[in-house]
Order: structure tokens, then C-alpha cells, then sequence
């Protein structure tokens, strides 16, 4: 597991890279369009400062405007002009990108393309970082202190660091919805949760399959398989009773959420049983094996305690470091971080005084009496953090750790949250721009950049882990998106239910929907056949099938989205 940890190390530091790299010249480019624009108009600047916070609650919803109408417009110059006399017709977060590209890039479209893309790969890399850098080592820091066995925490927190990045894409899109974005926002939560639970099940997997053709000794435990399947199954088909019925109670969508905590149940009472039983079976068929966390072997993600790794400075690292620094900093001054290669007093009492005012600011921006409030409660718990805390080392007790961790995961969700948000306003702003469909963009570029770690992180594991490293792969191959289906729509859909009580919820689907979950189902039943008639022996037809159903799927999508035929968008209801 050494080398597969060095893998993943080694990717960070290059996509650390690449992401710092690419906002610099975004910062370029915006400076350069700037002054070019400026003497004509403030577009530019103006679409960056004119939204100091996400109208989540603003007035879009009866008067929102028609992307398709700003489409049929003659150039760019009329397009601009729209955009700033009419309400947004897109979900929006701090930025309004359609101002941006219309009005700061209009007489240089490929290159408003380009910065576009640029900030997704930027947002992509801070989203994936603060999951697995901050969210992540909270968790784990949480169900270390409160002692959970490893299967239920492997299931409950592990399972909620991981699949942070799909879960909260699926509920910002659907407050996008709920507050003027319009269907399209929930077609890119619906859509990008599938997407992604099949880019797992199919890539993934067939992958893994792939890469573990060799070793003909490594069989996949019966039993937690079927179950792992049988439950993801099962999700899909009241999943899609609930589409198919175009409404939800809040009652419905609290149940489908409850699924999960029957699931973790039912893994819990397999590891009490495998507990109490002899040990005579080999690892890599314990039934209480968690399901998101790595063999023994596997380093822990931000461990809190145990002897810092020094690292030599030298000037490539240096030079990362400053690259690097626009996109860390913000995060580290905020975030409350105890992991010990990371302790620095500093940084803990600024953390301590700045996260009140980031949540202040962010909550509520233009009230001065909770700003102040903010302002207080930050100086007082820096004051705190300066007199309880040591310079050489993080808080070692129980009682002492737990402030810091809830601290931690609590700024850790509102970074993410802020960051899904726009990422999601950003992927349906190049939907409108480049005439995508959102559901498509949903299903790939959100799914795939969600996903891309799970590819990565479960094939460098399955390599190199040995016949547990392959078990451990599979196993996260089929309860992530267990976790990102159900808890991710389910708390989705239960909070816009929740908001329209006692109306029920129109979920706004198509037919692309339809076709996520059959495809889905036929990945699932297609892994389970091929792997009970093979003795539950991983091999080249489960990956190739596997890889074939996902090229399908993909095919059909683009082929939809291109206009080469349709297979009609019966049953799309609108909120």
C-alpha cells in the first residue's frame, strides 16, 4: 500500500499544480480583458462584484428570464444586453457567468471559452481538496474520539467524506432549483448523481476487473456483494417509482433517506455476528469489512496524531508552494485543522478568529449585527485557542480535539457547499453557452470530475493491495454510490420537499433520467450474473461488459444531445 499512497501523493502535488497554474491565468486573462473592456464598459468587473452573495432566496422565480431566448439573439452585443436587463436565467452563485462571457468576452468568445473551462478544472481541484484535505480528516477525527466500530464508521462518516463532493452537488442543484435556477438545476443534481454511481459502477469497476485479471486467487466475498448489490437495487427501484409518480412528499423522500440507515443496520449487525464468531476466515472475506475504508496497511488520510513527515523545500516545491498559496490559504485560515503534519498555532488561532466572520458573512452579508456578533465570537475563541493551544503540538484529549474537529467539519461543509454551488451555476452557464444540455453536462463533466479519485484511489488500491486490496476496491466500487444515490438525492429531495410542505415536490425529469438508471440496473445485474457464475472471481468479460454498458450509455447521451435522434423527453415536468 506504500506505493499506491505514493501514487496518490504524487498526483495532489501535480493537480495541486496544474490548479494553481491555471488561476494565475485566469488571472491574467480576466486583468488583460479588463483593461481591454474598461474604457467601453465595467462588464467585466461589474458581473464579479455585482453579486455579493447567492440569491438563493432572491426574486428569479416568475420572473425569471429564457435562456432559449438569449440563445436566438443576433451576436454577443445583443446577448449582453439581455443578460443585464433581465433577470438570471440560470442558477447563479457569486459570479455571473453569463455576464462575464457575453459582456467581458465578447469580442473574444474562444477565450471567455477558455477561462470557463479553466475555473471548472479550478473548482473541480478546490472542491476534491476540500473534501479529502479538511472534510475527510474531520470525520475521520470524529469517529476516532467517539470510538465507532470500523464498519459503521466506515458506512457513516467514511462513506460522508468521501461522496461529500456528489452529495452536496445533488442538493445545491436542487436549492438552485427551488430558488429560481430552474429545472435545469435539478437535472443536473439527478443527472450527476447517477451519472457518477454509474461512471463507478461500469469505469470503475471494469477497471479494477481489468487490472485484477491476473490474479486468479482473488475471490470477492459472496455475501457482502450480494448484499451491497441487492441494496443498491433496491434504492434504484424506489428511486425510479418516485420519478415515475413526478412528485414527492416529504414523507416519500424521508423514507427513501431512511433506506440508508436501514443499510448501515444491517452492516452493523454483520459485524457484530462476524465479531462474535471464531476467527477462521481470511480477511478478504469478513462480512464486517468497512465498506469505504482501506486494509490495515492503507496510510490514513490526515491522521491527528502520530509523528509529523518532514519535507525537504526545494525550489520546485517552492514554487508550487506560491503557485499554490491563491487557492490554500483562504481555506487555511478558515478551516479549524488538527492533523499533525499540518499543526501550526498560528494558523489555528487565525482559523479560530476569521471562521465566525466567513460564517457571518456568508449567512447573513448586510446584517451589520450579525457581522459584529461574528466579529466578537471569532476574537473570543481566538483568545481561547491562543491560551489552550501549544505551539509544538495539537490538542491530544478526547475533550479538547472534538471543538476543533466539529469546528473543522462545519467549515469543511460550508467551503464545500459554497464551492458545489458554483460549480453547478458554472456547468449550466457553459450548458446555455455552448447549447449542452445541463442533464448531459450532469452526467459527465460533474460525474467524472466527482468521480476521477474513485477511479484512481480503488485501481492504485486493487494493484497494489493485494487480494485485500482488491476486496476493499470492489467493496467502495458499490457503496459509494450507494451512499451518493441514496443519501445524496434522498436528502435533496427531502429538503425541497420540506420547503414546499404540505405541497409535494415536482421533480422535474426526462427521459435521460430514464436511461441512467436502466443502464444502471443493467451494469448491477450484469456484475452479479457474471460474478456468480465465475465462483465470484473478478476477470476480463466482467470489465469489458461493464466498459461496453457505460460506452452505450454515453453514446446514446451524446447522440441525444448532438440531435441524431431523440428518444423523446416524455414526462418532463417542470417546478
Amino acid at each position: 500500500m506504500a506505493l499506491s499512497y505514493k501514487l496518490l501523493k504524487c498526483r495532489s502535488s501535480a493537480v495541486a499544480c496544474v490548479a494553481g497554474t491555471s488561476f494565475w491565468v485566469l488571472v491574467l486573462v480576466f486583468s488583460v480583458v479588463f483593461l481591454a473592456t474598461r474604457p467601453r464598459d465595467a462588464g467585466l468587473f461589474s458581473a464579479v462584484t455585482a453579486i455579493p452573495t447567492p440569491p438563493a432566496s432572491s426574486a428569479l422565480g416568475h420572473g425569471q428570464g429564457n435562456c432559449q431566448e438569449l440563445q436566438s439573439l443576433p451576436d454577443n452585443g445583443a446577448r449582453c444586453r439581455y443578460v443585464r436587463s433581465h433577470p438570471p436565467c440560470a442558477p447563479q452563485g457569486y459570479v455571473d457567468y453569463l455576464q462575464i462571457f457575453y459582456c467581458g468576452f465578447g469580442r473574444w468568445p474562444w477565450l471567455g471559452g477558455a477561462a470557463l473551462l479553466l475555473w471548472l478544472l479550478v473548482l473541480f481541484y478546490l472542491l476534491g481538496d476540500t473534501a479529502s484535505q479538511y472534510f475527510c480528516a474531520s470525520l475521520e477525527g470524529l469517529s476516532a474520539a467517539l470510538r465507532l466500530p470500523p464498519a459503521i464508521a466506515g458506512v457513516t462518516f467514511l462513506a460522508l467524506g468521501n461522496g461529500a463532493p456528489d452529495v452536496l452537488s445533488s442538493v445545491v442543484a436542487f436549492a438552485s432549483a427551488r430558488g429560481g435556477g430552474g429545472p435545469d438545476a435539478a437535472d443536473v443534481g439527478l443527472s450527476s448523481a447517477l451519472g457518477g454511481a454509474l461512471f463507478v459502477s461500469t469505469v470503475v469497476t471494469g477497471v479494477v476487473a481489468v487490472a485484477a485479471r491476473s490474479r486468479d486467487a482473488v475471490v470477492i466475498e459472496r455475501r457482502a456483494f450480494v448484499r451491497d448489490v441487492c441494496f443498491l437495487l433496491v434504492a434504484l427501484l424506489y428511486l425510479l417509482a418516485v420519478l415515475l409518480a413526478g412528485a414527492v412528499t416529504v414523507w416519500a423522500a424521508a423514507s427513501f433517506l431512511s433506506l440508508y440507515a436501514a443499510y448501515v443496520l444491517v452492516v452493523g449487525i454483520s459485524y457484530c455476528r462476524a465479531a462474535a464468531e471464531p476467527v477462521s476466515k481470511p480477511a478478504s472475506s469478513d462480512l464486517a469489512a468497512p465498506l469505504l475504508l482501506a486494509d490495515n496497511d492503507a496510510p490514513p488520510p490526515l491522521p491527528v496524531s502520530g509523528k509529523p513527515a518532514a519535507e525537504e523545500r526545494t525550489f520546485p516545491r517552492r514554487v508550487l508552494d506560491v503557485l499554490h498559496s491563491p487557492l490554500y490559504l483562504p481555506r487555511r485560515l478558515t478551516i479549524p485543522d488538527i492533523a499533525t503534519h499540518r499543526w501550526s498555532k498560528p494558523y489555528a488561532v487565525a482559523s479560530a478568529l476569521l471562521a465566525p466572520l466567513l460564517l457571518a458573512a456568508i449567512s447573513s452579508p448586510t446584517s451589520p449585527s450579525v457581522l459584529i456578533s461574528g466579529a466578537v465570537a471569532g476574537a473570543l475563541l481566538a483568545a481561547a485557542a491562543a491560551v489552550a493551544t501549544h505551539a509544538s503540538a495539537p490538542p491530544q484529549s478526547m475533550w479538547a480535539r472534538l471543538p476543533w474537529l466539529g469546528g473543522g467539519f462545519l467549515m469543511s461543509v460550508l467551503w464545500s457547499y459554497m464551492l458545489a454551488r458554483e460549480l453547478v451555476a458554472l456547468l449550466v452557464t457553459i450548458g446555455f453557452v455552448v447549447g449542452v444540455s445541463a442533464s448531459l453536462l450532469g452526467a459527465t463533466v460533474l460525474a467524472w470530475g466527482n468521480s476521477l479519485g474513485d477511479l484512481v484511489a480503488n485501481v492504485a488500491i486493487a494493484l497494489h493491495g493485494g487480494p485485500d486490496g482488491v476486496q476493499t476496491a470492489v467493496s467502495g466500487c458499490y457503496a459509494g454510490p450507494a451512499f451518493n444515490t441514496v443519501v445524496g438525492l434522498g436528502l435533496s429531495m427531502t429538503l425541497a420537499a420540506g420547503a414546499r410542505y404540505p405541497e409535494p415536490y415536482v421533480i422535474p425529469v426526462d427521459a435521460s433520467v430514464y436511461e441512467a438508471v436502466g443502464f444502471l440496473v443493467a451494469a448491477l445485474v450484469w456484475a452479479m450474473m457474471v460474478l456468480l457464475m465465475r465462483g465470484m472471481r473478478m476477470g476480463r468479460m466482467l470489465g469489458a461488459g461493464l466498459l461496453l454498458i457505460y460506452l452505450c450509455f454515453l453514446s446514446i447521451r451524446i447522440c441525444e444531445s448532438t440531435g441524431v435522434f431523440s428518444l423523446g423527453s416524455a414526462g418532463r415536468r417542470v417546478t
